[in-house]
């Protein structure tokens, strides 16, 4: 704890925030909650990024808990209805946001309305202490579903087990064959071991619940 403080202390000097050491005990105690490792790399990012007075909400908004920046974000979701995508909560409900912009063909608005409403539903996660969880919006391209599917495998992201009770609806289907075979490459190529990582969604297009 006493590491942690001192690193707070310091960088709110650094930023040019005033803050007394009862605050930075206070401010201490409500990131222990947090893992201390991503903690100290959230308060380096506040050294390097941070150009006004620090607040606890910049710490915790820079703390690494599974979920992909604004920009990566962005360059995940889907472009059109017969895309694939996993994605987070966050993400489905700022594209919700942005798909309106994004069909009057203002990529630009879009991408800035994403993004803010990303960064505000993150925060708003991570200040409720709300686990980042993945789900699958399934589009009607196969290749699509499948790209989707094997990259959430290899980033940890959804376990083989679970991508193999996803696809119920393909089975005995080449496309299904052809995807568990490799996963199952995937998964045995990491000494077997278990990838792990841990209501609402806007669904603006037509997909396959699951």
């Amino acid at each position: 704890m006493d590491n942690l403080i001192k690193a707070i202390a310091v960088t709110a000097e650094l930023t040019g925030t005033e803050l007394s050491i009862d605050a930075a005990r206070m401010m201490a105690d409500d990131l222990s909650e947090y893992p201390t490792d991503s903690v100290f790399k959230a308060l380096t990012k506040c050294r390097r990024e941070l150009k006004t007075r620090m607040s606890l909400a910049d710490i915790i908004s820079r703390i690494d808990d599974g979920r992909p920046d604004p920009n990566e974000a962005w360059a995940m979701i889907p472009k059109n209805e017969s895309q694939s995508v996993v994605w987070t909560r966050e993400m489905a409900e700022a594209f919700g946001i942005a798909l309106p912009l994004m069909i009057d063909g203002d990529q630009i608005a879009a991408r800035m309305a994403f993004i803010e409403c990303y960064k505000n539903k993150c925060a708003e996660s991570r200040s409720n202490k709300i686990l980042v969880k993945w789900e699958l919006s399934l589009g009607s391209d196969k290749n699509s579903r499948e790209q989707a599917l094997l990259d959430a495998v290899e980033r940890g992201r959804l376990t083989h087990q679970h991508v193999k009770k996803l696809l119920p609806y393909h089975e005995q289907t080449e496309f299904s064959e052809k995807l568990l075979e490799r996963i199952n490459t995937v998964t045995s190529s990491r000494d077997g071991s278990e990838l792990k990582r841990n209501d609402r969604c806007s669904v603006v297009f037509k997909r396959l619940a699951v």
